[in-house]
C-alpha cells in the first residue's frame, strides 16, 4: 500500500484499505472537534479535499482486489442503496488468485 496514495492500478487487500479509512476517519474527527473549537470548518474541509484522491484510489484499488472493475465506485451515486452495495463489496474477502489487476495483496 506505501506510495499507492495516487495509484489505481494494482490491488489493496481488506486489512489495508479499513486502516486507511480508520485512520482518516479518526483525523477527521479531530479536526472537526478542532473546529468547532475554532467556529469554523477550515481544518476538516482542507483535509477532505487532501484526501479525496487517495480515498478514491484505495477504494478502486479494493475493488480491483475481488476482481471488479473499479467503476464500480460509480455505483455509489445511487442514493443510500449505492454506499451500502459498496460499503457491502469492501467488506468482502480478497480473490486469492491472481486477477488481471495484479497478483493478490499481500
Amino acid at each position: 500500500m506505501k506510495g499507492q496514495y495516487f495509484d489505481f492500478k494494482g490491488r489493496t487487500n481488506v486489512a489495508d484499505f479499513w486502516k486507511f479509512v480508520l485512520v482518516a476517519f479518526v483525523i477527521n474527527i479531530v479536526l472537526g472537534i478542532i473546529d468547532g473549537i475554532i467556529g469554523m470548518r477550515l481544518l476538516s474541509g482542507l483535509f477532505g479535499l487532501a484526501i479525496l484522491c487517495p480515498m478514491l484510489g484505495i477504494g478502486v484499488r479494493r475493488l480491483h482486489d475481488m476482481g471488479k472493475s473499479g467503476w464500480f465506485y460509480l455505483i455509489s451515486l445511487i442514493p443510500l442503496v449505492g454506499a451500502i452495495l459498496l460499503i457491502y463489496w469492501w467488506c468482502q474477502p480478497s480473490q486469492a488468485e491472481a486477477n488481471k489487476w495484479g497478483n493478490a495483496a499481500a
